[in-house]
């Protein structure tokens, strides 16, 4: 305080011995001391204590012209931080409409007193504007900064140009780029790379190229960064020879391609199923895996049901120094269990607690499905406990996987515990949910109760689909029940939902059961006008319908359709008509049926041998 007054004193201010209260705390007084402190002293910090303490003698905060000088002085005083402060307070208050950010930058202009200082303030400002999601106002706001000659740091442009971007304002980017270039700013391979990652986010790869190409025009050479980002894009959409290509070229160049670079093309490699030339990559180059090369690796070989080479790559992990991470570990253990080897996901999962690894959710959801496939309940309830008692919290996949174990039991009670155990945790159920409680009561002939499930379902705002549909519509024909399987069918079309092969293949089969093959015809001509596509399936449930009943005629008819459209008999289309010509008292049904088959195909130039279906399991 001493130094305040000796300063003011020494500045000619009529200072009180014991305090500032005989100076005038107006506006200009202010503006004009903290002006002679900074001046004096060249300590932001001695200009700012002034700042606050006069505010006590004022009684309220200071004005906005006041505040727009203490940030002149802190940023001349390499006090950015602070500055920085004041800045977005400026713009939160300019946000809430008492000062507009044309007359911040105005009262920035007349407070200040270096021409350096206040292109880093207007530079801040913009950046502050963009921080706080006012991009359209951080662009207008560098508009107005042409009309004092200044444009902010490239840094800053950079984040406009991202922002910009980010936003998808394409077009307002290309007229900033524009402006950027017509103030004389040069242009950097970053600004370029942001171009390129945008084209590239949007699948126009060939934009993304043609502009990497043009860097050579503003006489900027490409770096290793951009065209990683058009490698990456290729290898995402399976275009792996041309990011090798791009790979070899840019080592003529100069450019040494970095481990993402390389991790990009193996993985992309890995995952288009083509290990080999992943591994060509990997020795051409040199290259070590990272962790994420390897799991890549794993997880292809995982999803080949290889597991034996999956094994021998997670074991090199340790061999090379890497520990393998959750993902690492999760996959193994999802190999195992889809190989329904579960005492080598548990192995996996022991080693995973061993190494210190947290399994995630994913990891017991794994876990308790392949519990449930195999029928350990308890096992699988066991997990579900224990994921809770480590603090993760189960998702909608989670339950729906316990829900179905239980129901597929007949563990009903126990299936609807889990539905409010997951709504109580603010988990909502999804259309799985209902589908797989439903699919539940079908199974133990609960239908109207499947058909109230339904119409919760509706109530609750979830679009049921066509796994909806087809379950009810299964459990109804399987009971005979037509006429409430068909007002289901309308009620599928009220909500839009259009039947698949699947779900007429349910009701088809209900009326085959029933011998009402009259119906089933009519239903399966309704289904061709609709545009649906038989399958095998499909039709080998109607010649079986029409073959019980004896009727080999409509049977044969549908052999020559099916053959007609590419579908082939099997030996189920065989049986079906050995179960035609027994109802007909025919000797040697089997090499009959055989024979009638080898005759309608040979009408389509088609040669089978007859003993292909005798011999059929």
């Amino acid at each position: 305080m001493s130094l305040i007054k000796s300063i003011l004193l020494k500045r000619g201010w009529n200072v009180n011995s014991e305090n500032l209260g005989s100076i005038d705390m107006t506006e200009s007084n202010v503006i004009r001391i903290l002006t002679d402190l900074f001046e004096e002293s060249l300590d932001a910090e001695l200009a700012l204590y002034f700042f606050k303490l006069s505010e006590c003698c004022i009684g309220s905060l200071h004005s906005v012209k006041s505040v727009c000088k203490m940030i002149h002085i802190l940023v001349s005083g390499n006090m950015n931080h602070r500055a920085v402060d004041f800045i977005f307070h400026l713009v939160r208050f300019s946000n809430s409409k008492e000062v507009s950010k044309d007359l911040l930058l105005e009262l920035f202009y007349e407070t200040h007193s270096d021409r350096m200082v206040l292109e880093t303030i207007c530079s801040m400002l913009v950046d502050c504007y963009i921080k706080e999601k006012e991009v359209t106002s951080a662009l207008e706001l560098t508009c107005q900064m042409k009309s004092f000659n200044m444009i902010p740091s490239i840094r800053v442009c950079n984040s406009l140009l991202k922002a910009l971007l980010g936003l998808n304002k394409l077009d307002l980017a290309w007229e900033f780029l524009d402006q950027m270039l017509k103030q004389g700013i040069g242009l950097n391979v970053s600004i370029f790379s942001l171009f390129i990652d945008k084209y590239c986010s949007k699948g126009h790869l060939l934009s993304a190229w043609t502009f990497l190409m043009e860097m050579k025009n503003y006489g900027i050479k490409p770096d290793v960064v951009a065209y990683t980002i058009i490698i990456d894009s290729l290898c995402k959409v399976s275009c792996l020879g041309e990011a090798t290509s791009i790979l070899f070229k840019i080592t003529t160049l100069g450019i040494s391609p970095d481990s993402v670079l390389l991790s990009s093309v193996v993985e992309g490699y890995c995952k288009a199923g083509k290990a080999k030339e992943a591994l060509k990559v990997m020795n051409f180059f040199n290259f070590k895996p990272n962790i994420f090369v390897y799991n890549s690796f794993i997880s292809k070989l995982c999803s080949e049901g290889d597991m034996i080479k999956a094994s021998l790559i997670f074991e090199e992990m340790f061999e090379s120094g890497l520990l393998p991470d959750c993902v690492s570990f999760t996959t193994m253990i999802g190999g195992h269990c889809k190989d329904q080897d579960i005492n080598r996901a548990f192995q996996y999962f022991g080693r995973m607690l061993k190494c210190g690894i947290e399994p995630s959710v994913t990891t017991y959801t794994l876990l308790i499905d392949a519990c449930c496939k195999l029928y350990d309940l308890e096992q699988a309830e066991c997990l579900f406990k224990k994921m809770i008692m480590e603090g993760l919290v189960p998702d909608v996949v989670t339950y729906n996987t316990l829900i179905d174990g239980f129901g597929k039991e007949g563990h009903l009670h126990k299936a609807f515990m889990f539905v409010d155990m997951m709504r109580s945790a603010g988990i909502f159920p999804d259309v799985t949910t209902y589908n797989v409680i439903i699919n539940s009561l079908i199974s133990r002939g609960f239908t109207n109760e499947a058909k109230d499930i339904l119409d919760e379902l509706v109530r609750r705002g979830i679009s049921p689909d066509v796994v909806t549909f087809t379950n009810i519509i299964d459990g109804l024909s399987k009971k005979g029940e037509f006429e409430e399987a068909f007002l289901v069918w309308f009620y599928m079309s009220e909500h839009h939902v259009k039947p698949d092969v699947v779900t007429c293949s349910a009701l088809l089969n209900g009326y085959c059961r029933a011998h009402q093959m009259e119906e089933a015809n009519a239903l399966f001509l309704r289904m061709l006008d609709a545009g649906l596509n038989p399958d095998l399936v499909l039709y080998n449930t109607l010649i079986h319908g029409f073959c019980s009943t004896g009727n080999i005629d409509d049977a044969c008819n549908l052999v020559t359709m099916m053959v007609r459209n590419g579908i082939l008999p099997n030996n189920i289309t065989h049986q079906a008509f050995v179960i035609g010509f027994e109802k007909k008292w025919v000797k040697n049904p089997v090499q009959i049926a055989a024979l009638k088959l080898q005759q309608l195909l040979l009408r389509h130039g088609i040669r089978v041998n007859v003993d292909g279906y005798t011999s059929m399991p």
